[in-house]
């Protein structure tokens, strides 16, 4: 397989440029990302479908991945409970060395062909559940391993990656191979290839979200209400649904713990 993501910078000198130089470079590189995921949104689109197909009849949906690609994935997961209201195992991170690697890295955990299964293992996995596995190279071992186990296990399986033909494209159900090109550092894959994988992931987990009624409307009827600034936005939310005040929106909002509750309560009272 050829490595776009190993391919020298288009950029030489570093070192000797300006810092509004550098900014700019950086610039031009990241508009080349969005353009990359739209080529691809049949790929994403039949993921979503699978997802919404097994999350419909009680499945999960896990993402597994090694560094920056482990990091972005428990970063989707962990945002959806408060988002969409959902319980915290519907949508579940998981990143080589456990969640201590999140800060700092584990050292040979992205290299380990079993620990991948073992952590889903933990979980109880089922075939109703589906595993997307994130590397923007497409050959970590701990994604790769834990697809091919997924795959004989018979659970559905996905991935996200930045190269073109790689083992763990091959190896997933319904792989995503978004090709951002050579990085502005030589294969410092935390940037286009990790902007290019967080599109992808806001795109999945909202699409999915959204297919299983998560939002109504443009809203987020079901979001936790976890801080002051929530609280504000989902008494606004109520106070247009149903035209009442402000002050009587919150009432309702704080009594019935979502927009969703308040709005179906008032409604039917």
């Amino acid at each position: 397989m050829e490595r776009t993501t190993e391919k020298d910078s288009l950029y030489h000198d570093l070192e000797k440029k300006s810092i509004v130089e550098i900014l700019h470079d950086i610039n031009t590189e990241d508009q080349k990302v969005p353009h990359a995921v739209a080529k691809v949104i049949p790929q994403i689109e039949r993921l979503v479908g699978v997802i919404v197909e097994k999350m419909k009849i009680g499945g999960r949906l896990f993402y597994i991945g090694a560094g920056t690609s482990g990091r972005l994935g428990v970063l989707d997961a962990s945002e959806c409970p408060p988002t969409y209201g959902v319980p915290h195992d519907w949508v579940v991170g998981l990143i080589a060395g456990g969640d201590s690697a999140i800060r700092k890295a584990v050292e040979n955990a992205e290299d380990s062909r079993s620990l991948a299964w073992e952590d889903l293992s933990s979980y109880d996995i089922t075939s109703d559940d589906v595993v997307v596995g994130i590397a923007a190279s497409g050959t970590t071992p701990y994604v790769l391993h834990g697809l091919q186990k997924c795959n004989d296990e018979g659970i559905a399986t996905g991935c996200i990656v930045c190269n073109i033909g790689s083992p763990i494209a091959a190896t997933a159900k319904y792989g995503i191979e978004v090709v951002v090109g050579p990085e502005y550092v030589t294969g410092s894959t935390r940037m286009k290839s990790g902007t290019a994988q967080k599109l992808v992931l806001n795109m999945i987990s909202t699409a999915v979200m959204i297919q299983l009624g998560r939002v109504k409307g443009n809203k987020m009827v079901d979001m936790q209400l976890s801080n002051s600034k929530l609280v504000d936005r989902g008494t606004n939310m109520v106070a247009r649904q149903i035209n009442v005040s402000y002050e009587e929106a919150n009432t309702l909002l704080l009594k019935y713990g979502s927009v969703r509750a308040a709005v179906d309560a008032y409604l039917t009272n």
